[in-house]
């Protein structure tokens, strides 16, 4: 008991530096900018919600350190937390582009790395999949809300399809079925940060924003679509089975979370 007590103690102080570490940010961002109350505010409330969340999963979990990928996770999450204060601010004020970008951009490019450190150092866990998939949707979300203000609430549907999409699971069971393993998902995902960051940048005429972003969602569109229809062929008549067969072991799939383990 008193080495668990030990081990919790050292991960619960992993998340209040990595929180100590996000207010250094927003601190350095007000001393650069003058970020304004909205901007503090949202930081601050983000840099809060992580260490909570964060905190209280590391203490269900089994994991006895915290491991090199999750520090970088936990590193991109403090960049987040950087540009959900900065799109807060420019409500206000209008924002330094280039500081905004140059924080998406690193948060974006490190997206690549935690799942390789996480590979090579055998440290791959449930918590760290989750982690950095939660990391990369919040970011999603922000950069959909800073380039709506620029091309309509439409990009909206960007960072709020993959949210729309687990709160349907609560009503129908059958969309939480195992996925098969998708490139094609992986790389849409990819091009919505890609793209909302172009957007974002103002480096492009008007109009090619827009299509850059509107061929973002359509493909966001196509793959969810692809997944639902497939979950409604296939996650439905699993259940069915397992329904009217309990008594059969149905062959086991990997679950979403194990594919996002073994993307890492």
């Amino acid at each position: 008991m008193a080495l668990n007590n030990t081990y919790d103690a050292r991960l619960q102080q992993e998340t209040a530096v990595g929180a100590g570490v996000q207010i250094l940010l927003l601190a350095l961002l007000g001393t650069a900018i003058g970020l304004g109350v909205a901007g503090w505010l949202s930081g601050l409330a983000f840099a809060f919600a992580t260490w909570a969340v964060l905190s209280r999963a590391l203490h269900r979990s089994a994991l006895r350190s915290f491991g090199p990928a999750n520090r970088v996770t936990l590193g991109r999450a403090t960049l987040v937390g950087g540009v959900t204060a900065l799109v807060a601010d420019s409500f206000q004020s209008a924002p330094p582009v280039t500081l905004l970008v140059g924080l998406t951009a690193v948060a974006l490019l490190l997206d690549g790395v935690d799942g390789k450190v996480a590979r090579r150092t055998g440290t791959s866990s449930a918590l760290g999949a989750r982690f950095d998939m939660e990391v990369d949707a919040f970011l999603i979300l922000v950069l959909s809300v800073y380039v709506s203000t620029r091309l309509g609430p439409w990009v909206l549907l960007i960072g709020a399809m993959r949210y729309a999409f687990v709160a349907a699971a609560r009503f129908a069971p059958w969309l939480n079925a195992p996925l098969p393993p998708s490139f094609a998902r992986k790389t849409v995902a990819a091009v919505q940060g890609i793209a909302l960051l172009t957007a974002g940048s103002a480096l492009l005429p008007h109009p090619a924003e827009l299509s850059v972003v509107l061929l973002a969602l359509g493909s966001l569109v196509w793959s969810f679509g692809r997944d639902v229809a497939w979950l409604w062929r296939h996650g439905r008549a699993t259940a069915v089975t397992t329904e009217v067969r309990p008594q059969e072991a149905a062959p086991t799939q990997p679950t979403v979370l194990e594919l996002e383990l073994a993307v890492r």
